[in-house]
């Protein structure tokens, strides 16, 4: 069997077995579909006393000084059965964590940003295999990276196989890099060198200027030959605005953070807002203290020029609020009366659309998360097969599992720390406390 062969038959497959998971999610017993209750854990099939290992685990990472904070959410057929806050929000004030506090969710933006995407897609708007210089013309003369100077910065390019499309951009497979975070000193001094602006500011900086600012730029290698991790969300954010004539946290805004009630939810927080914004930490001769002004101010989500809507790292939320957003997936697209997405589109989303350039044999990545192939629930510890999930920069992650309803949400605000295992550790409490 050729390999061309052998990966249309393994998507295929692939495609059969989850659109049988969501088929059977949205089938099955009726769950809650109003918005996230609290309940006792017995009323959503889950045992209070091994949830209980959560809080000796997160008490026993504070007290190690691997964090110096975590707020932990568990969400079961639409019944939230726990939701605490352990350790401090800003230790140098003394200030202890809470539930509702606010977080910088990095990354975890991109799941948003590519629902929206899907949201205009369903109107028929676009393909998703369109070229994104049929809306963004600064795209059509992208070149893939042939030789780069290493003395004076310049390089030389091939014409692209094909151009960059929507789905590209959408699963990471684009060529493009990630600037100061990318994994090629090369890239690092091209994207600092043209000025794009690759994750948070506080300067009076657009997504459309630096969007351009990257189209002048190589690619990695030719757009669908490998997985790069990138900041093809940012440049969606500005498609979003382009297609939907609207400013791209309007947009998120009118359209998902209002019908779903995501109250705390924004690329910036108001002033009556900014108390309850995490301090982000870091562990320095034994003591957590506040992280510093580096390439970007960690305090960019309540000041500064608040114009730079990043669609791949830039929003602040709370952990209900997200919970709220994966939610509204595990309804199969709707929430509280409000359909968000078809059962059809989400069935899309967590398609296998990267076959094996993911590089995990348990995991492959859809158009907007990391997901759970068949067979790796066997792994342990990560869910059933089509659990979905992604983390954040700042040490935040996220799981869904559609299987067993659940939800598990992990927000701490750190950096430059190497010892936090608290992650794993979430996930696999979550699952053993399941009960029924």
């Amino acid at each position: 069997m050729t390999d061309n062969l052998y990966r249309y038959f393994s998507r295929l497959l692939t495609c059969l077995f989850l659109a049988a998971v969501w088929t059977a999610t949205a089938h099955a017993e009726p769950r809650n579909t109003g918005p996230l209750v609290e309940a006792p854990p017995s009323e959503a099939g889950m045992s209070a006393e091994r949830l209980q290992r959560i809080d000796r685990m997160c008490q026993q990472a504070i007290k190690d000084g691997d964090v110096p904070g975590i707020v932990a959410l568990v969400a079961r057929q639409g019944k939230i059965v726990y939701h605490k806050a352990f350790g401090m929000a800003d230790n140098a004030a003394g200030r202890e964590l809470r539930k509702d506090d606010i977080f910088r969710i990095a990354s975890q933006t991109k799941a948003i940003t590519a629902t929206a995407v899907m949201m205009l897609w369903e109107e028929g708007l676009f393909r998703l295999d369109d070229p994104i210089s049929k809306y963004i013309p600064e795209f059509e003369s992208v070149g893939v990276l042939d030789e780069y100077n290493e003395e004076d910065g310049t390089w030389t390019t091939e014409p692209p196989k094909t151009p960059i499309t929507i789905r590209h951009l959408l699963t990471h497979t684009s060529g493009l890099g990630y600037g100061v975070i990318d994994g090629d000193e090369r890239f690092r001094k091209m994207y600092a060198d043209a000025g794009v602006t690759d994750l948070f500011t506080t300067e009076p900086v657009t997504i459309a200027e630096s969007v351009k600012k990257l189209a002048t730029l190589p690619l990695h290698h030719h757009p669908g030959e490998k997985f790069t991790y990138s900041e093809g969300l940012d440049v969606l954010g500005y498609f979003i605005e382009i297609v939907s004539g609207k400013p791209f946290d309007v947009f998120l805004q009118q359209r998902l953070f209002e019908p779903l009630g995501m109250e705390d939810t924004a690329f910036y927080q108001p002033k009556q807002k900014a108390d309850r914004l995490v301090t982000v930490q870091r562990p320095e001769d034994g003591e957590w203290v506040r992280y510093p002004v580096t390439f970007y101010d960690p305090d960019y989500p309540i000041k500064g020029a608040k114009t730079f809507f990043s669609g791949g790292a830039g929003l602040s939320s709370t952990a209900r609020d997200y919970a709220t957003f994966l939610q509204m997936y595990l309804n199969g697209g709707q929430l509280g009366g409000q359909r968000i997405l078809s059962r059809t589109t989400i069935a899309t989303i967590m398609g296998n659309q990267t076959g094996e350039l993911f590089g995990d044999k348990n995991k492959y990545y859809g158009l907007a998360f990391g997901v759970v192939a068949p067979g790796g629930e066997a792994f342990g510890g990560i869910g059933s097969p089509g659990t979905f999930d992604w983390g954040g920069y700042f040490n935040t992650q996220y799981f869904a599992d559609p299987r067993e309803g659940t939800i598990g949400i992990l927000m701490k605000q750190t950096q430059g720390t190497t010892r936090d295992n608290t992650g794993w550790k979430f996930r696999l409490l979550v699952g053993q406390a399941i009960d029924d």
